[in-house]
């Protein structure tokens, strides 16, 4: 894990599910997840989008030509959990994952380039189809 994202677990975990920089006023959740080849538990804080009860997040790796490795680890291990916090106490929520379709995910993804501009041009830097996934309570 890098040393910035060992940094934004630190802090979301001392905050209450809260952090500054970058993140500061976003919705943060830090995803559990396990590796499709190693088989190792991985963690990776991420924004996301409430979405009802469950929780939309962004495979947007930066706008980059190919999906973050999370996004593969979730198709091939659907069953996780996620932490989310209030400002105060810390959740771990069991959720599965699954990819919205065409349909569905269009609204998600249109609310989330409104409400923060950078996955507009994540969309831009990239020719291919940003993926959307439902982490929905188990």
């Amino acid at each position: 894990m890098s040393d910035w994202n060992q940094q934004v677990i630190e802090e979301f975990r001392s905050h209450g599910g809260r952090v500054g920089g970058q993140f500061e006023g976003a919705p943060l959740l830090l995803l559990h997840h396990v590796g499709r080849r190693s088989g190792a538990d991985r963690l990776s804080p991420m924004m996301y989008q409430q979405v009802g009860d469950a929780f939309a997040v962004f495979a947007s790796k930066a706008g980059a030509p190919d999906n973050p490795d999370w996004y593969h680890n979730l198709l091939a291990q659907p069953e996780v959990s996620i932490e989310v916090g209030d400002g105060e106490s810390i959740d771990t929520v069991p959720v599965r994952a699954r990819e919205l379709p065409a349909e569905e995910r269009e609204p998600v993804w249109e609310t989330q380039k409104q409400r923060y501009p950078g996955f507009a041009d994540y969309e831009a830097r990239t020719t291919r189809t940003i993926p959307v996934l439902l982490l929905e309570r188990r």
